[in-house]
């Protein structure tokens, strides 16, 4: 296809075709497709990347209340209503909604519930991480323990630890605490994220996607400065962004085939590489992406970065601008 005529696709599955099926199944109300897809998931991180894909979706219906009805031993439908009840209780919360507090101690349970079940799974103890955004004075001791560095900040540095000792580095949880720095009303600063994303990706083994942790704080440090608004925009082109940048393609991408790999972390490292002026390197992302992409973080570059339906006008050009550049150069 040419480069011009070629539209991406946004799909929370990306490349997970029986996840794909799953959702389209669960969105008709059906939930067999779900319980065998998950009863047949045997690694951690593509279990959690699942669980959280589906219970977004599961969220707007009462199918997993179905299913744990019909089956009230399935482990997996246990760890599912865990997903559902959390999401719910996120959602009200960006709402401001008046049963944010209820929902919040529904989810709580169902995290506990799930923990007791299952005793080895991240998930679990993944969602609590999630809930604690909630708690954004920090009155709830679990959410204020002492920090592993000197640099860190006083957070639910425990829930951390459960989910890592099952699943060590688990994405979704570190991504997790990611939120909970930019929540926090008592110092809720942009250096806090910073310091836990190099602190993260420092300790993280080659081939982790925390190593690509750095970017997505780059990213929301441009969004609260409005960089889309200045007329010379370097925020990209420093060193720090390139090193950043070499630390996830070397570290993470280079250790990866791509097809378990998130469709954000990819989206970022390509903006990353892009907004570096490193064109052919970031085409070797691109066609790992295929045809999928995120609105973040394109969306943000844009002279509209609260529309996320601009995210495509940006990643089209900055796609074909690489593609052109990697074919000039002979690739």
């Amino acid at each position: 296809m040419a480069q011009d005529q070629f539209r991406p696709v946004y799909h929370p599955a990306g490349h997970d075709s029986e996840l794909r099926t799953a959702m389209q199944d669960l969105r008709a109300g059906r939930w067999l497709s779900m319980r065998n897809l998950l009863d047949s998931t045997d690694a951690w991180d593509v279990w959690t990347r699942r669980t959280q894909v589906l219970g977004a979706v599961a969220a707007g219906s009462d199918t997993v209340k179905a299913w744990r009805a019909e089956e009230p031993d399935s482990l997996s439908a246990i760890v599912m209503q865990c997903r559902v009840a959390v999401e719910r209780a996120l959602r009200a919360h960006r709402d401001d909604h008046r049963r944010t507090q209820e929902l919040w101690h529904e989810a709580w349970e169902a995290c506990r519930v799930a923990a007791g079940n299952r005793p080895d799974d991240p998930v679990p103890w993944i969602c609590l991480l999630a809930l604690a955004q909630l708690d954004v004075k920090q009155r709830l001791e679990e959410h204020r323990q002492v920090p592993p560095g000197p640099m860190l900040f006083p957070g639910p540095w425990g829930l951390l630890a459960e989910a890592h000792k099952r699943d060590p580095y688990n994405r979704e949880a570190y991504h997790r605490m990611l939120q909970f720095v930019y929540g926090r009303k008592s110092g809720g600063h942009l250096s806090d994220a910073v310091n836990f994303a190099q602190w993260a990706a420092a300790s993280a083994p080659a081939g982790s996607p925390l190593l690509a942790l750095p970017l997505y704080v780059r990213v929301e440090r441009y969004r609260r400065e409005k960089g889309h608004e200045r007329a010379l925009d370097l925020h990209w082109v420093t060193g720090d962004a390139g090193r950043e940048a070499q630390l996830a393609l070397e570290g993470w991408f280079d250790h990866t085939t791509g097809d378990d790999a998130s469709l954000l972390d990819l989206n970022h490292l390509a903006h990353a590489l892009w907004g570096a002026g490193r064109f052919i390197e970031a085409t070797r992302v691109f066609a790992v992406l295929g045809p999928y992409y995120t609105p973040p973080p394109w969306q943000y570059r844009s002279r509209s970065p609260d529309d996320p339906g601009r995210a495509e006008e940006v990643f089209l050009r900055a796609r074909n601008r690489c593609y052109t550049a990697a074919r000039d150069a002979g690739y």
